[in-house]
């Protein structure tokens, strides 16, 4: 392997990546690059079980390095890896965008960084700083603010503030914005057609709005954009990582990649490939691992840096650059871990934030809520985001039985219904004869076929209440719609009180 006889430039380019790994406790080989310069880990769902086992899984690597930035990506809301088994304790961006409340917002940020400082966390990736022009965009959805860019800024700028505070380094992303795209950067590459002095006047300002707020790590994201570069992804772009984000924005923070093994960046050039181009583009950080956890991508990737740099694809002053930087960000963010522990927010911050995030639409005056009686609920399912843990609880069904334990319940896929194109009528419709029918969505614009089945039993059932429980677009059915702009475990709680009429 070429990092075998150049280890002063293995341990620049083990310093340069951010890895994850499978495991609750610290494996060997992590242990061993760290004393060979791994600067960075990143934490996924899979290496939580409870808070005192993260705690001492943190601990433990830490021993080897103080100064090792320990990454997650807890956006709370939909994307959540600390309540991955649960639901999210608190509301998501788009709930707090639509509530707009900025003191709000650094209130619920103070108390996820609270908690992620209490279990050895010192990076964030997070906020999304991307305005969601794009309605039926398949990726952001939920996870942005909004679609005002003002609104995005003001946000963007309070959370950061907020999770700071707590001693936990915040990183906006995705840069230059991933707001107006169709496609899910996981699956393939999208495209942010918008001309340059769009782009500026829409997608920039909630990242300029981060760095004044004292971000100093700016995530990339996996797209084409045109007006800037119109052959490589921004995460691989030179005309957007080194001349827009540093140059014409003055940022001189950590830059670091979303997940270099996603098929927009790895598909075409591969992992290795992908590394080596956003290293030489500006990048300081590569996170990888959310699908490639074993050492021997680590050790793949750290030889590509360490080939490039022999080559001569990569200079070795811009590695060496990069190694600086992470250096830099992570003697920072050590001193933001030791700063005063702030005071405790109250217990219910987040389910306090969600039940201000719900919005009651009334078709008629005469509509029925509180409910009268023990509901039958439909909840229609859609395949999610990779960014989201497809086994995270979501729904209006658990917390309403909770509060009314006769409640029934179904929960419907789309493969469900192509299997058997009469289920609704059994599953949902008879059920409710003689009941009050709840049919929640998440995202029903999005997804035809839910929309569709959504329209189908609304008709049928004029009286149904609807709670949408992802983005809020086109017509608002049912005799009472409700939103709640995510559908983390506290917006289902804070639905549910509304419906039984204890919100």
């Amino acid at each position: 392997m070429a990092s075998t006889s150049h280890p002063q430039l293995t341990r620049l380019a083990n310093s340069v990546l951010q890895p994850g790994f499978v495991g609750t406790t610290a494996p060997d080989w992590v242990r061993r690059r760290i004393a060979d310069g791994l600067a960075s880990v990143v934490l996924f769902g899979r290496n939580i079980e409870s808070p005192e086992q993260v705690a001492a899984l943190t601990a433990s690597l830490r021993a080897e390095n103080p100064d090792l930035i320990v990454a997650i990506d807890e956006e709370a809301g939909d994307v959540t890896r600390i309540d991955a088994r649960t639901g999210a304790s608190w509301p998501g961006n788009l709930a707090l965008g639509a509530i707009d409340d900025t003191a709000l917002t650094e209130r619920v940020a103070r108390d996820i960084g609270r908690q992620l400082r209490e279990i050895g966390v010192s990076l964030d990736y997070a906020p999304s700083a991307d305005v969601n022009s794009n309605p039926m965009n398949p990726v952001i959805g939920v996870r942005s603010f909004g679609a005002r860019t003002d609104v995005v800024a003001r946000q963007t700028a309070a959370w950061v503030r907020g999770l700071q505070s707590a001693g936990v380094a915040a990183c906006a992303k995705h840069f230059p914005g991933h707001g107006d795209t169709s496609v899910d950067s996981h699956h393939g590459l999208p495209r942010f057609t918008a001309d340059a002095e769009e782009i500026a006047r829409t997608a920039l300002p909630p990242f300029t709005a981060a760095m004044e707020a004292g971000v100093r790590a700016v995530m990339t994201a996996h797209m084409l954009v045109p007006a800037h570069d119109g052959e490589l992804p921004a995460t691989l772009s030179r005309p957007i990582v080194h001349d827009l984000l540093r140059g014409q924005l003055g940022f001189t923070g950590l830059v670091v990649t979303d997940g270099i093994e996603m098929s927009a960046v790895s598909g075409p050039y591969g992992i290795g490939g992908a590394t080596v181009r956003a290293v030489a583009a500006g990048v300081d950080a590569v996170c990888v691992g959310g699908e490639s956890a074993e050492e021997a991508t680590t050790v793949d990737l750290a030889d590509a840096l360490v080939r490039a740099v022999l080559d001569g694809t990569l200079p070795e002053e811009r590695l060496a650059d990069a190694a600086t930087r992470v250096r830099e960000f992570a003697a920072w963010s050590a001193t933001l871990t030791r700063q005063p522990e702030p005071a405790a927010d109250a217990a219910d911050i987040g389910l306090e934030a969600a039940r201000r995030a719900v919005r009651v639409h009334k078709a008629d005056t005469g509509a029925a809520l509180p409910l009268t009686a023990d509901p039958h609920v439909v909840e229609l399912s859609a395949t999610m985001s990779l960014a989201v843990d497809g086994a995270t609880p979501w729904g209006v069904a658990e917390p309403l039985r909770a509060l009314r334990p006769g409640t029934t319940s179904v929960r419907v896929s789309e493969a469900d219904l192509t299997a058997e194109p009469g289920l609704l009528d059994r599953v949902a419709l008879t059920p409710a004869t003689g009941r009050q029918l709840v049919v929640v969505v998440r995202d029903a614009a999005r997804h035809p076929w839910m929309s569709q089945a959504l329209t189908g039993l609304v008709r049928r059932r004029p009286d149904a209440l609807v709670v949408e429980m992802g983005v809020p677009a086109g017509e608002q059915l049912g005799a009472v719609h409700l939103i709640t702009h995510g559908a983390t475990r506290v917006s289902g709680i804070a639905a549910a009180e509304v419906l039984v009429g204890t919100d």
